[in-house]
């Protein structure tokens, strides 16, 4: 009796190992293999063979950096021929200082004509005119801003029996336009515009005069295109009346100029 017990106990706990076993096996297996289930295919994984991931492919992002300045954009030659040098870049010869209240030094440095800043106003005016008439000519010059925040040129000249300015840089740095029009100065008439400039950069400036019109560039820009018939042409009241009849200004503001010149138009 003693012997059959202990061999029922010994086949109870062999059994009883064996069953336990067996889960652990299933607990571990793998998914696939678990009753024959198919576990989802995800990234990590899709079964070798399926088809392969579609790549998109992107268009480069248009670059937002500016197109490159056009050759000759600001310094454009010269139309025409017969232009006549006003500056020699060696001395104020055919030159005078204006005698504007405060201005600032004027010199001829490396072949440039400088006006230095001043309390106001810093100019000369041309008193060799080369015999430039009132109408029917154009007049020409390079302009760059040293220092300063206002306008780095205001070109004085004739219109008939008249005289106006071309304002560049003005009012802060940016305006552009005709001083005066039927009483109105370049921030309020219809040649009133506004440009961005660099210090340290050349502008080519050019104004042309005939009988019917007033124009007026900045490199290849047209910025004044002015009817004379019915309009009143004046320089601006005040200190820079003195520049008259040919005059270079600078207002609070360093200034650089060069190849100045005119010639008459056929």
């Amino acid at each position: 009796m003693n012997k059959s017990v202990g061999f029922g106990i010994l086949l109870i706990a062999t059994l009883a190992v064996g069953c336990a076993r067996n889960k652990t096996e299933i607990a571990t297996a793998s998914p696939q293999s678990a009753a024959g289930v198919s576990a989802p295919v995800t990234a990590e994984t899709k079964p070798t063979g399926a088809a392969p991931s579609t790549t998109v492919v992107t268009q480069p992002a248009k670059s937002t950096e500016p197109a490159e300045t056009e050759p000759y954009a600001e310094l454009p030659p010269l139309e025409g021929d017969n232009w006549q040098l006003l500056f020699d870049g060696v001395s104020l010869d055919g030159w005078r200082i204006t005698d504007f209240a405060g201005h600032g030094a004027v010199e001829v440095k490396n072949g440039l004509l400088v006006l230095e800043m001043g309390a106001m106003l810093t100019g000369v005016n041309l008193v060799k005119t080369n015999d430039i008439p009132c109408w029917d000519y154009e007049l020409a010059l390079d302009a760059m801003k040293l220092a300063g925040q206002d306008f780095f040129c205001g070109l004085t000249f004739v219109v008939g029996d008249s005289c106006c300015s071309f304002i560049v840089g003005g009012w802060g740095g940016g305006l552009v336009g005709i001083s005066s029009i039927d009483g109105n100065d370049a921030s309020m008439n219809e040649t009133t515009k506004y440009k961005a400039f660099e210090a340290n950069k050349w502008y080519r400036i050019r104004v042309r005069v005939t009988r019917s019109k007033l124009e007026a560039w900045i490199g290849k820009e047209k910025m004044a295109d002015v009817e004379l018939e019915g309009k009143r042409i004046t320089v601006r009241p005040g200190e820079i009346e003195e520049n008259q009849p040919f005059g270079i200004c600078t207002y609070q503001t360093t200034g650089a100029f060069r190849n100045i010149q005119w010639r008459k138009i056929k």
